[in-house]
């Protein structure tokens, strides 16, 4: 796939028949506002130096790469390897996107950032970013996440940011996402709204799997410096996302690493039970764009399930379910069981404990590991699970000693 990256999407924001822009047409001048303004400055040196400068002296990048040894020999099979998210400031790969979305706002003249947030990782970090640029911020969080994620609540108003809390049919990412859209269209003057994913209406998908791109082109040349060569597989959970385009684009276009993303199988293949999109969902529309996604018998979007809240959402990026259409990437799942034994067994073997979004990548890898002597697996460590230990503590326990 040589020369993927600089031809996809397409001017209209296609991946293959996926993603495009379907939104309100008061929104169209300002989303071609947004399209605008983000060509003309990623190709502006000032603006580009500024946010490496950022990403270096405020976030802490590069973040390196660790190898899971003890949990290789726990397994056996392949070495296991992780891309350090969890070490970018904020916990998370979400400030990537963030912060380069916010200084993007700021060229456009907008005063005012507005988002959704699942696990409140999203929001944590859009909040740092509010704070670092003097921005006003507004994040929009589903009550059942509200109350699993607590600690990031306490982090965004910490931060200065107002959490409105989503109070209507699932109370999750999907009605999140639902009402921060709709107040955004009372604010599009002033505010821009920062999509927390590789979803969304076009530019979002490709603008944040550029922002997200670092996270890919770090890994491929610490993999290389670590070991000599190019790990045979590469893993990223999706719910979004986001995580898993950062970074897969480090490799996709070298097809001889293999490319993963693990879906959240949630508690059984029953509508309902799980957000597992790609495996289980169909073509359709949802929150401005085309995608495959998870319909009810009406044909809406299904409610969804999954242990870890940035994962529960019924729709996809767009850009995944082109490649998975294109067979450059494999969708596998990993059920709520599998990620608890993951989180629990990174935290215990490793030192590490990681967010549950992340800890869907581990339990993958680890299954691909029995199966694969000899090999190497990279998988993203997207985000630490400072926000879920109440949760997992209060709700499983503390696993087995």
């Amino acid at each position: 796939m040589k020369g993927y990256l600089k031809s996809f999407p397409d001017r209209d924001g296609f991946f293959g028949k996926y993603g495009g822009a379907f939104i309100p047409p008061e929104l169209v001048p300002h989303f071609k506002g947004i399209s605008e303004a983000y060509d003309k400055l990623s190709k502006s040196t000032a603006y580009l130096n500024e946010l490496k400068y950022i990403r270096k002296h405020f976030q802490g990048r590069p973040t390196p790469i660790s190898h899971l040894k003890n949990l290789s020999d726990e397994i056996g099979g392949a070495q296991i390897y992780v891309k350090r998210e969890d070490l970018n400031h904020t916990g998370a790969h979400k400030l990537n996107h963030c912060m380069a979305e916010a200084l993007l706002a700021k060229h456009m003249g907008k005063i005012k950032l507005i988002a959704e947030t699942g696990a409140g990782q999203h929001g944590v970090a859009l909040a740092t970013a509010a704070a670092y640029f003097k921005m006003e911020c507004e994040i929009h969080m589903g009550e059942v996440d509200i109350e699993k994620e607590h600690p990031n609540v306490v982090r965004m108003k910490l931060l200065g940011a107002t959490v409105v809390p989503v109070s209507f049919g699932e109370r999750t990412l999907k009605e999140a996402v639902d009402s921060a859209f709709g107040s955004y269209m009372g604010q599009f003057e002033t505010a821009l709204y920062a999509i927390g994913s590789v979803v969304g209406p076009h530019p979002f998908p490709k603008m944040v799997r550029n922002f997200q791109k670092v996270v890919g082109l770090e890994a491929f040349e610490q993999f290389l410096d670590m070991t000599d060569e190019l790990p045979d597989h590469v893993v990223a959970c999706v719910g979004g996302g986001s995580n898993a385009m950062g970074l897969f684009s480090g490799f996709i276009e070298d097809e001889t690493v293999a490319l993963h993303g693990v879906e959240p199988m949630g508690t059984s293949d029953k509508l309902g039970d799980h957000a597992a999109t790609i495996t289980f969902g169909e073509d359709g529309e949802i929150h401005g764009f085309r995608c495959i996604m998870l319909k009810d018998e009406n044909g809406e979007p299904a409610p969804v399930h999954s242990i870890a809240s940035g994962l529960d959402y019924p729709g996809v990026g767009p850009e995944h379910c082109y490649l998975h259409s294109t067979g450059r990437v494999k969708y596998g799942s990993a059920t709520d069981k599998e990620t608890l034994d993951a989180f629990y067994k990174l935290s215990r073997l490793e030192g590490i404990i990681p967010a549950l979004e992340s800890a869907h990548a581990i339990a993958y890898a680890m299954k691909l590991a029995a199966e694969m002597p000899g090999q190497s697996i990279l998988a993203n460590l997207s985000g630490r699970g400072d926000k879920d230990i109440d949760y997992v503590a209060d709700t499983f326990g503390f696993g087995e000693a």
